[in-house]
């Protein structure tokens, strides 16, 4: 008998919105005895069904919400036929094919909460945040190798995830064959090589690709400075868009060994790229009288928790205060958030407080989010977690 949880009276409302996650504070009871990653069946204080989900007792997200038809089985077929929608909206927007990269399922945004899958040419990099998918791997390799045809699956893993769900996982072949070596991608014409087993999330900052492209043609004629430059992207483009010169700042050496290969495999040589801290080098910079045309900064997420959110808005800080020092007259400062917990109103909260105290003029111009093959789901708009604000400042 599948168990069933009881909620807290008027802690049911959310979750008949859709929205996937039951913290344990919304939990009255549980009936039963589940395991952890079990099918359960949530129910209201009035014992009305609100939703089907997997269960975790180790996670703050004790349930995970899937179905609100309660005839709908958490089964083999549920998760392929889930799997199959999200692959056929990418190819609605053009995004799948040979070359080529694009994130085909996107946890929360495709209703599989817990689970990432990216496609590099013909090999896929998975990545498993949630115990009950993690256990359900087999049904899920399943359907993609007989939906996508990969060449093989790679499994990542992210930092703490294992302890916040109690997942032992780790970085491992899942199906098929690794590649030889770095998989080459063609992003709006520009060609790019990832590492399907090292390097930071699945391998490459797919959510940022129209970011890159809507920041190139504004470095056209410009100096430009790419901060936590990664393997190259905002920069590459920039190069290619007819920037004057490129400099690029990342605290990676393997990173920074893939950008200049990409540059090379470019050939474009009005790049260079610079291995240290990315603040030291910065303030380093400033002192120097260093001026740039365009500053981009896409740190990696500051704030994991919500005790960390200060910190991490002092950070933020810290890198816009010294980008207005390096930015010339009539520049542009790109700045990015991956935090989820940092919301839009305060990155420009503070980058208002900046440029009342370094006497700057910012105005706003674009107020971005992901790419597309990052859908946000209207009941879950934690999913929503990357801002990009491109800004001019005099």
């Amino acid at each position: 008998m599948t168990a069933r949880i009881l909620l807290h009276p008027r802690r049911a409302r959310p979750f008949y919105g859709r929205h996937p996650w039951v913290y344990a504070g919304a939990i009255a009871a549980v009936e039963g005895e589940p395991a952890d990653g079990d099918e359960v069946e949530v129910l209201s204080h009035t014992r009305n069904f609100v939703a089907r989900g997997l269960y975790n007792s180790r996670s703050k997200i004790r349930v995970r919400l899937f179905t609100w038809d309660a005839d709908v089985p958490l089964d083999r077929a549920f998760f392929r036929a889930r799997i199959e929608d999200a692959v056929h909206l990418r190819r609605l927007l053009d995004l799948d094919g040979p070359g080529r990269a694009c994130r085909m399922v996107f946890s929360e945004g495709d209703g599989l909460s817990g689970c990432i899958v990216d496609r590099y040419d013909r090999w896929l990099s998975v990545q498993f945040t949630s115990l009950g998918l993690a256990e359900r791997r087999a049904w899920i390799v399943e359907a993609l190798v007989d939906l996508l045809q990969p060449e093989g699956i790679y499994q990542r893993t992210e930092r703490g995830i294992g302890q916040l769900e109690g997942l032992d996982a780790k970085d491992e072949l899942l199906w098929g064959h690794a590649p030889d070596g770095p998989i080459a991608i063609d992003e709006a014409g520009l060609r790019f090589l990832v590492n399907l087993t090292e390097g930071q999330k699945t391998g490459f900052y797919l959510d940022q690709r129209d970011n890159r492209q809507a920041v190139a043609p504004l470095a056209r004629g410009r100096r430009m400075l790419d901060a936590f430059c990664y393997t190259g992207g905002f920069g590459l483009h920039a190069a290619r868009a007819g920037a004057t010169s490129v400099l690029g700042v990342d605290q990676s050496e393997s990173a920074l060994q893939l950008a200049r290969d990409n540059a090379r495999l470019n050939g474009l040589d009005n790049v260079a790229f610079v291995h240290g801290d990315v603040f030291d080098e910065l303030n380093a910079l400033a002192e120097r009288g260093e001026r740039f045309g365009i500053v981009v900064l896409d740190p990696p997420k500051f704030a994991r928790a919500r005790h960390a959110v200060e910190e991490a808005l002092r950070g933020y800080r810290r890198l816009q205060g010294l980008a207005l020092r390096l930015l010339e007259p009539h520049g542009f400062l790109v700045t990015c958030c991956c935090s989820g917990l940092i919301s839009m109103d305060m990155l420009e909260d503070l980058m208002a407080q900046l440029a009342a105290d370094a006497r700057r003029v910012v105005r706003i111009l674009h107020r971005r989010g992901p790419s597309p093959d990052h859908p946000v789901s209207v009941s879950c708009l934690e999913s929503h977690y990357l801002k990009c604000i491109i800004a001019h400042v005099r």
